[in-house]
């Protein structure tokens, strides 16, 4: 599935992974290739996806998600460092 992770400044992240793990609020929720069409608030906390190469970890202060025919699109507030 595409993944994409954008702030109102720049886009952190696009390309394809295999699974990702979002901090929604009301708990951390897994999306994988073929899920359900969905839109969810996360909160604060930490975006896990994994690629064909590694696993990345990046640190939201919030934001929505939404997955829709295997492209996940994350809307976040801003990134922690």
């Amino acid at each position: 599935m595409h993944l994409e992770i954008i702030t109102p400044e720049k886009k952190i992240f696009e390309g394809d992974v295999h699974i990702a793990t979002f901090p929604g609020t009301d708990g951390s929720f897994q999306v994988m290739n073929n899920h359900a069409p969905l839109v969810s608030l996360l909160k604060d906390g930490i975006v896990v996806y994994k690629t064909k190469e590694e696993t990345e970890e990046v640190k939201i202060t919030g934001g929505v998600v939404e997955v829709l025919k295997n492209k996940v699109i994350v809307l976040a507030d801003g990134i922690r460092y």
